[in-house]
Parts: structure tokens; C-alpha cells; sequence
């Protein structure tokens, strides 16, 4: 057993690594930049975990995702590997605090979100650590060419000359051969250095449904299949409206959205995941960081705006190897929503300075003021109050981040936490002179350990109940600490988090660049074309498709998508379908022929090649034009 395997047994039990893992964990161990690309599922975290144990010192983990990091880092310390991180969100004096313990290298992995690398304070503490490792999860993020583009994340470059021998090790999941190539670039490669594991998953069957009964064809299908799914949907009011439909039809359904409360969501998400609910109705706020094994199906009742979106959430069905199903319904519907999709996306730029100015005069910050600061942000107050239209603001807001104007995090449940900041003996004195507090003091330190070294996660209403005492009264107190300098107090917060970069600058003054308006429109018009086209081609196998499109140039026909079962049903093997089919694209590519000629140019068994024929008109790839000569229709 070698260090890698060694540790991998310690910490998480496992006696082997999932193909590639050890690859890329030994390329960064031995100092190489390197970029892995594996599928949703993966193993991502593990291969940056495992790299940061073997190397020593602090491995520093980049990440948009807020609740992924959270449950990483509350994963990796109930493994004893000391983690910390760092989000909008934390008080001053936590965000000190574990700096500080870095400094120490009392922390192993140090996880922060892109916007943190804008912070000079951070950056103060953070060129005085020693960071052996800097891994970039998500890292398609980095591209503009990318579906998810953060601009922070091209500031992880100019980190690295603080630590010009450590290696940068890089993951995503869904990236083309053009992000593959911006990613490297962007993080400063000394030499490109990729490794891929084959997007192909020949236990996931893909389907493309062309319905207008879509909610009917979702009820139906359930009830004759077995196995937990997920069902997603494009807005919050239909997760409801459909779990609704599910329970009525008698299968067990939840729904699920970003915005239930925290509390509410882990609960729906726990149940789905001990099978106490079958089928989970959501948005695509769920999914991230979930690793249920065996999810049997994943139907998509709304087209997602990219093909990557779209193959990150099917492929959360059959991760544990055996047949799975991912399902699209389609329709016209879904074509004019796209369109309009896109239309939205990129609101007009006077509406982009309008929404930035009610957001100052939303909270009252001067001109030339408020950079750095957070503030809790409820947007449909705001946008209530504003009378802003929903989906063009939230937008507009977006737009912002990208230009690096103010950062938006998600509704996160953070729990309150704790930190006793004098000694022993000043809180002894303390508990003699106010006799009325000593007992929340006591409460405190006989429930929970560590209050003296680190933040605590504490329960108000496990404390009342414990004590006897309300949860009204645990507040009242803690408060009342707080204000006497015995301890911080960070109440418990489920509301998203607005922070300003950049001082309040005139609206007018706005800078809204070309490349993350109309480039990035015209890319996402791009990807939404390519969603567009993948739902409405009948002729090619829907793995194929797909992984071509992800740069994977050898593929295969999977043989049980709707597509190959189409084309099964003409009894002839996929050999000489595909032979047929390449004679047929090489003529009337090239000329429009009549039906005879072009029987007779194919040379091969004329049945089959009438068959195949048939076929291509059935599905559109081929017509008549105005002399009835065949052509081919892409």
C-alpha cells in the first residue's frame, strides 16, 4: 500500500482508487499543474483531499458552491482532518480567527469562495501561509467560454506568484475542448495537462421525448417504473404544483427549491436520500453535492439553457453502475421558452445602471462608499419595492457579478456560533459577579466543548429545552454576553448575502464590457442552439451527441437510446446501418439525386438501403425538393 492508497484507506475506508483518481493525485504531488475532467459523480473531492494530505502543509480549495464547501469542510473534520471556510457571511473576528489558525497551520484545507481572492486583507495573510497545494473545483468557472463564468476566479493566476513552486490542481465535470484550453491558460499552466475519464455512461440511457402532455406522460411513467428519481423543473411554482400531482396519483413526492427554508430543505433532502420519499420535484438548486448511488431515473420536464447543465443533472441517475434512464420532454413550447430565455439573460444596459442604483438607495450607501461590505439581501422585497421586473433583475444582478461590481451568494443556512474570548479565571470572576448569567455560562460549557479555541456551532432550542428554560431566553442572554465581552455571538442567519466589491460609483459611470455582454450572448445563444438541436435530432445516438460535444471524438452508438431503438426496429446491425448511412450523407451532401440513382449509387443490399431511407425521411434528414430530387436536410 503506497502513501496515496494509505491515506485514502485511513481517512475514508477505501482500499482502491476510482480510474484516473491516482493519476491526477500523483501529477500534483510531484509538483505538475494538472486539470482532471470526470464526470458528475466522479470523485472530485477525494483526488484534492488525498493530494493535500500527501503533500503537507495547506491545501487551498477554490469554490463557488457555498453548501458544498460547508459539507466538505464539516466532512473532512469528522474525518479529524482540521478544515475551515471562509464565505459571505462569517463575522469579522471568525474570518480573523481562522486566518490565524492557517497561519499556525492549524488548518489542512482552507476553502474559499472566487470573490475572496479580490480581498488585499485576505491576500496579506494568505502570501504569509504555507500553501502546498491550490485546488480549483468547478474550474470551468474560469472561462468565459464556460456556462457558469465567475470572474473572481481569473484572479486564482495572480495568487500564484506568492507560491511559485506550488502546483495548482484543477477539476470540473463538464467543460468542451475550448474551456479544457482557457482553463489552463487562464491558471497559468507551465505545461498543458489534462486527464479525462470518457464522458460516456453505458449504464445511462438518454431519451428525448417530443410531448405536450408532459405532467401525464411524468405520472404514467412513474407508476410503471421502479426506483427513486428526481423530476426537474424550471420554476418553483411547478415543484410544487407537480409533487402535488405525484402524491394525488399516489407515489411518494416532495418538492424542492432554493426558497424553502434551510431547515425545510435538509429535511426533503434527507428523506429523499433514506427513501422515505421516492420521488423528489426540484429546480436545479438541488443536486449539488448530493452522491445518492441509486438514483434510478432523472426526467427533465423543462429543456435546461445547456447541454452542459443538462448532462451534469442527468447524470446524477445510476451512479452506482447499474441501468439508469435520463429523460428530456420536448416540446415547441421549449423552443419559444429558450428564445425568450435568452432575451431575458442580457436585459437592456440602462436596466443594468437602473437595478445597481435602486441597490445603493436599497441600502442608503453613499457615493465612494461600501466597498467590502455585506448585507443580507431579501431580493423579492426588493424587487417588490422597486417594481422590477423578476427574471430581467435577477439577471441584471448577475451581470453585475460578472463585471465585478458586487458579489450575491445563495440563501445559505449558517448556525449560530460561539466563541469564548476571555480566560478561565476572567469568566470565573465573571460568573461570581453576575450570578443571574452563571447559569447560561454553565450550560454553555458543559454542552459543548472547544468554546475557549475555536467557533462552536451551537442549538438555542436544544439548549432551552435541556435547561428548561425558553429559546427566547438562551437569545436574551447570549446577547447580553455578547455585550459584555465574554464572548462572540453569531446568531444563525438563512438569508442570502449581497457584498460590495467596489465603492457606490454614479449609475452612469457603470462599465458593462463587450465580452460579458454581447460575447456572452452570443455564446449563450450558442449553447442554447446546441440544447435545441440535441432534443430535436432524431438521426444520431444520444450518447454520441453528447460526448462529442464534450470533444470526446471516439464514440459509439449506445444501441438503447430512443434513437438506436428506432433504428434497431429496421433488423439490420449497426454496422451496415451506419455504412448505408455515410453513402447516403456523401451523395446528397455533395448533389440532389433521384431515388433510383441514389439506390443504385449506394451498391448495397437494396432492402436495407430502401429501409435506411425510409427511415431518414421518417425523421426529417432527408427531403424532395422543387424537381423531387432527394437532398439532405440538416
Amino acid at each position: 500500500m503506497d502513501l496515496f492508497e494509505k491515506i485514502l484507506y485511513e481517512h475514508w475506508g477505501y482500499k482502491s482508487f476510482r480510474p484516473l483518481q491516482k493519476e491526477i493525485i500523483e501529477e500534483a504531488y510531484n509538483g505538475n499543474d494538472v486539470l482532471g475532467l470526470l464526470p458528475t459523480g466522479g470523485g472530485k473531492s477525494i483526488i484534492f483531499q488525498v493530494a493535500g494530505l500527501a503533500r503537507g502543509g495547506i491545501t487551498l480549495v477554490v469554490t463557488p458552491l457555498i453548501a458544498l464547501m460547508k459539507d466538505q469542510v464539516e466532512n473532512l473534520e469528522k474525518k479529524g482532518i482540521p478544515a475551515a471556510a471562509l464565505y459571505t457571511g462569517l463575522s469579522y473576528d471568525e474570518i480573523k480567527f481562522y486566518l490565524n489558525e492557517a497561519l499556525n497551520e492549524k488548518i489542512k484545507f482552507m476553502y474559499i469562495s472566487p470573490e475572496r481572492l479580490l480581498s488585499e486583507s485576505f491576500r496579506s495573510y494568505l502570501k504569509n501561509m504555507n500553501v502546498t497545494l491550490i485546488a480549483v473545483d468547478e474550474a470551468h468557472c474560469i472561462s468565459q467560454w464556460g456556462y457558469d463564468f465567475r470572474p473572481p476566479y481569473i484572479k486564482i493566476a495572480e495568487i500564484r506568484k506568492f507560491f511559485p513552486e506550488t502546483p495548482v490542481l484543477a477539476v470540473t465535470a463538464t467543460a468542451t475542448p475550448e474551456v479544457v484550453d482557457d482553463i489552463q491558460e487562464k491558471l497559468n499552466f507551465k505545461q498543458k495537462n489534462v486527464f479525462r475519464k470518457s464522458f460516456e455512461r453505458k449504464n445511462l440511457i438518454y431519451i428525448v421525448r417530443h410531448i405536450e402532455n408532459k405532467y401525464g406522460y411524468i405520472v404514467k411513467t412513474i407508476k410503471r417504473t421502479s426506483g427513486t428519481g428526481i423530476v426537474y423543473v424550471r420554476s418553483r411554482k411547478k415543484t410544487k404544483e407537480l409533487a402535488e400531482l405525484l402524491t394525488e396519483h399516489g407515489i411518494s413526492a416532495d418538492y424542492y427549491h432554493a426558497g424553502l427554508k434551510q431547515e425545510t430543505r435538509n429535511i426533503k433532502q434527507e428523506n429523499w436520500k433514506n427513501d422515505k420519499t421516492r420521488i423528489i420535484v426540484a429546480t436545479n438548486a438541488f443536486g449539488m453535492g448530493i452522491d445518492k448511488p441509486d438514483v434510478r431515473f432523472v426526467i427533465h420536464a423543462d429543456v435546461p439553457e445547456s447541454i452542459e447543465a443538462y448532462f451534469q443533472e442527468a447524470g446524477r441517475a445510476g451512479r452506482d453502475g447499474k441501468k439508469s434512464f435520463a429523460v428530456l420532454l420536448y416540446n415547441n413550447t421549449d423552443k419559444t421558452r429558450l428564445k425568450q430565455f435568452l432575451t431575458k439573460s442580457f436585459p437592456e444596459k440602462n436596466f443594468i445602471k437602473k437595478v445597481y442604483q435602486c441597490l445603493t438607495d436599497y441600502y442608503q450607501i453613499p457615493l465612494g462608499e461600501g466597498k467590502d461590505t455585506v448585507f443580507e439581501f431579501d431580493f423579492y422585497d426588493f424587487v417588490k419595492k422597486y417594481k422590477l421586473p423578476t427574471v430581467e433583475t435577477f439577471n441584471a444582478l448577475k451581470l453585475l457579478m460578472q463585471e465585478g461590481y458586487i458579489n450575491l451568494s445563495d440563501a445559505i443556512f449558517t448556525p449560530s456560533r460561539i466563541k469564548i474570548i476571555v480566560n478561565n479565571y476572567e469568566l470565573y470572576k465573571f460568573q461570581i459577579e453576575h450570578e443571574n448569567l452563571a447559569p447560561i455560562i454553565k450550560a454553555l460549557t458543559r454542552t459543548y466543548s472547544g468554546l475557549f479555541t475555536t467557533y462552536v456551532k451551537i442549538n438555542e432550542k436544544y439548549l432551552a429545552k435541556k435547561y428548561k428554560t425558553t429559546e427566547e431566553n438562551i437569545i436574551k442572554y447570549l446577547r447580553i454576553l455578547q455585550k459584555s465581552h465574554i464572548l462572540n455571538y453569531i446568531e444563525a442567519s438563512d438569508s442570502p448575502k449581497i457584498s460590495f466589491i467596489e465603492p457606490h460609483l454614479e449609475a452612469e459611470h457603470l462599465v458593462i464590457s463587450k465580452e460579458n455582454y454581447e460575447a456572452r450572448k452570443e455564446r449563450l445563444s450558442k449553447k442554447i442552439e446546441a440544447i435545441i438541436k440535441y432534443a430535436e435530432n432524431t438521426t444520431k445516438c444520444r450518447s454520441q451527441q453528447l460526448v462529442e460535444y464534450f470533444g470526446q471524438k471516439e464514440s459509439y452508438r449506445c444501441g438503447e437510446c430512443d434513437v438506436c431503438l428506432s433504428r434497431n426496429e429496421l433488423d439490420m446491425s449497426r454496422y451496415e446501418f451506419d455504412t448505408i448511412l455515410e453513402k447516403i450523407k456523401a451523395i446528397l451532401k455533395n448533389d440532389h439525386v433521384p431515388l433510383t440513382q441514389l439506390v443504385d449509387d449506394i451498391n448495397f443490399e437494396e432492402e436495407k438501403t430502401i429501409k435506411v431511407i425510409d427511415w431518414l425521411f421518417e425523421t426529417g434528414k432527408i427531403k424532395y425538393d422543387e424537381k423531387k430530387f432527394l437532398m439532405w436536410h440538416d
